[in-house]
This record gives structure tokens, C-alpha cells and sequence, in this order.
């Protein structure tokens, strides 16, 4: 067994020992699934132990891909296991990029285009923006979801493929649950099985709605990770198959997803609007996420999400710093949202070849954010510049 096959052997137990317990699954997409049956880890520590072998002897063979993932996996097993690293030192070592965040007037730059884009749409910047824009989507009710989104990626996928290079099936299932917690889609599965699962507690159903998640969630993350599992069927691929949010390959999935509509739609207005908006949101989220973790008092904290976002209530806000500041996954992989959507936001910008180059790539591997930067040397850094 090689090495990349022992790490992938020693994922499964560990996923198959958290699920077993009823915690948070390790592994989200399986680009190689499997009918053996796996046997649960015997605990935590002997999962640390294992990776803590296994990254020696990637180490030492040279192996980038493997070191990488597992410095992510035992970053996000020592924070489960009661590891409070620094918020840069926990970031880089699981997204692979810095916590960096950004500076004043940029995030205040991309906030003056996304209200300009709301003014021309008629909607004022303040307590009622986000209700505005909603109604202005066109609000459907809550069946007629997951037709809308069915519809809405049979429509985008030629020019998707079009544009990834991608030639791999897929097949798609629709979920609806209720769950208290963050998410509103949620997507995972295993080889061309795609599910999306629709969280009726949290999402808000418009016809502009369905046309985003079509292309974040079946387009973005369920064509791009069947495509990976299609190319791992055929090659040797030097990367582990096991996708999770804690690993640095969720940058470029969460980044490239929410940044889908600027490349395929950049004539659907009310898609562009929504786009640049949560763009700005994310970037707030990140001005958030780090001043939590340099110790910034909560009032504080609150005062300035509404100063940024005035149309955020305070339910909300409650849950965002919640999940950046006492979650061990969440303060990892909620990092991938802005630093992702920031970096394609300025690709979509980019010229033609350049952005071909990087989303054909893209949709072959699950590359990390220093393998995204080579690609595109001009482009911004990952994670931002500093604040």
C-alpha cells in the first residue's frame, strides 16, 4: 500500500470513528468510494498518533501533496482535541493560505460597488437592504426549490462544461432537512453521486436564489468534485481522495462556487448584484473573524457588524462569531468563503486565457491556494494582504 492509500485508509477510520459518535464527518466528498467496510478508529489520540507517522514519512519522501493535507488534518485533530493555535498559524496550516485579512479601504471599495449595484437595482443601503433585495429576486416558495435548481444547472451546465474543460457525469439527488446550523445548502456525495441538501431552517427560496446555488452547489461543487473523481478513476493522482473542509483544497471549492455567476452570467444583473454583495459580507465576516481572535470584546464586535452590514440582526451576528471563535472546524473552513471569493472575484477581471488556464485546472485538481497563486502569479494573494 502506498502512502497516499495508508493516509486515505487512516481518513476512513477516523470518519467512520466521529460519525460513530455522532460528531462532525471527517471526509465530505469521496473521489474514491468504496464497499469495504471500514472499522472505527479506536479514539482520537491514536488517529493523531498515526498522522503524526504518516507526515514523517511524506516528509521525508518528498511528498508536497501528502505533507500538505496532513499538516491539515493534524491541525484540525489537535484543535478537536483541545488545541487553541493562533488564528493565522490554524488557517495556514489547515486552508493553506494566511488570515491575513484586508485592509480598510479595499473592503470599503467592494462595499461602494456592491451599493452601487443595489442603487441601480432601486434598493437603499441600510436596515432593510437584505429584505429589499429578496423581494427583488422574486421570492417562490419552499417546493418549488428544488425544481428551480434542477432547472437552473440543466440550463448553466453546457456553459460550464464550456468553460472547465469538464466531460465527467454526474448524478444529482435533492434533500430538504431542518437543522440548526449555519448552512443553508449543503453539498457532499461520493464518485458521480452528487446530494444537495436544502436546510429549510436557514435557506430563503428566490428564482435568483435558485440560479446561484444552481451554479455554487451542483455546478461548483458537485460537477468539480465528480470531475475529480472521474480523473482519480483513470490516474494515479498524487493527491488524497478524501475531500473535507478542513484541508486546503476548500478555498479554491468555496471561493470558485460563489464566484461562478461572474464567469457564466456576468450579464444577469441580479445575479451580479447578489454576487457583489456577498462578496462584500465576507469580507466584513473576515474582519470579524480576526479581531475575534486578537481578543476584540463582543459589544464591540457587534457594533462594528452593524456599522458594516446594517441590515444583519443580531440573531446573526450571535452565530457568526459563535462558529469563528469556539467552532474548531467553522474557525478554520469559514475562512475559505472570503479569502476564496476575494481571489476569483479579481480573476473573473482577469483576461481570457488566464482565467481558462485556472478553471480548466481547477476542475482537474483539487489544488491548494499556493498552487491557485502559481497559476496566476499577477494575481492578488490568497487570504489577503494584511489589514
Amino acid at each position: 500500500m502506498n502512502l497516499r492509500d495508508e493516509i486515505e485508509t487512516t481518513l476512513r477510520t477516523w470518519h467512520a470513528y466521529e460519525t460513530g459518535r455522532g460528531s462532525v464527518a471527517v471526509i465530505d466528498f469521496d473521489c474514491a468510494p468504496t464497499t469495504t467496510p471500514t472499522e472505527p478508529a479506536d479514539s482520537r489520540l491514536a488517529v493523531y498518533q498515526r498522522l503524526t507517522d504518516l507526515r514523517a514519512r511524506t516528509a521525508e519522501a518528498g511528498a508536497d501533496r501528502l505533507t500538505a493535507r496532513l499538516t491539515a488534518d493534524l491541525a484540525y485533530l489537535g484543535a478537536l482535541l483541545g488545541e487553541h493555535r493562533p488564528l493565522n498559524d490554524y488557517v495556514q496550516a489547515t486552508q493553506g493560505c494566511p488570515a491575513a485579512g484586508w485592509q480598510d479601504g479595499y473592503i470599503t471599495h467592494r462595499g461602494e460597488q456592491a451599493r452601487h449595484a443595489l442603487d441601480t437595482l432601486g434598493i437603499a443601503w441600510g436596515p432593510d437592504t437584505a429584505r429589499e433585495l429578496n423581494a427583488v429576486e422574486g421570492p417562490i416558495e419552499t417546493d418549488e426549490a428544488p425544481d428551480a435548481i434542477r432547472q437552473a444547472a440543466a440550463d448553466y451546465e453546457p456553459a460550464v462544461r464550456q468553460i472547465t474543460g469538464s466531460q465527467a457525469p454526474f448524478n444529482l439527488t435533492v434533500e430538504t432537512a431542518e437543522v440548526d446550523a449555519y448552512w443553508a445548502y449543503w453539498l457532499d456525495g461520493a464518485g458521480d453521486k452528487v446530494r444537495l441538501r436544502l436546510n429549510l431552517r436557514r435557506a430563503s427560496f428566490t428564482k435568483v436564489a435558485a440560479r446561484q446555488f444552481a451554479l455554487h452547489e451542483v455546478l461548483g461543487h458537485g460537477l468539480q468534485s465528480a470531475s475529480w473523481s472521474a480523473r482519480a478513476a483513470t490516474k494515479d493522482v498524487p493527491w488524497v481522495r478524501l475531500m473535507s473542509v478542513h484541508a486546503p483544497q476548500q478555498v479554491l471549492l468555496e471561493g470558485l462556487a460563489q464566484a461562478l455567476p461572474l464567469f457564466i452570467a456576468p450579464d444577469d444583473e441580479l445575479l451580479a448584484t447578489r454576487t457583489k454583495f456577498d462578496h462584500y459580507n465576507q469580507l466584513v465576516r473576515a474582519e470579524l473573524h480576526i479581531a475575534l481572535n486578537q481578543g476584540a470584546g463582543i459589544a464591540e464586535l457587534a457594533d462594528h457588524a452593524r456599522f458594516r452590514m446594517p441590515w444583519i440582526r443580531d440573531a446573526a451576528i450571535a452565530d457568526l462569531l459563535t462558529d469563528r471563535g469556539a467552532n474548531p472546524q467553522l474557525r478554520s473552513y469559514l475562512w475559505a468563503y472570503p479569502a476564496g471569493i476575494d481571489w476569483f472575484a479579481n480573476l473573473a477581471e482577469a483576461d481570457k486565457p488566464t482565467r481558462t488556464r485556472v478553471l480548466q485546472a481547477a476542475y482537474r485538481d483539487p489544488l491548494t491556494p499556493s498552487e491557485l497563486e502559481a497559476l496566476w502569479p499577477a494575481g492578488p494573494t490568497i487570504g489577503g494582504q494584511g489589514t
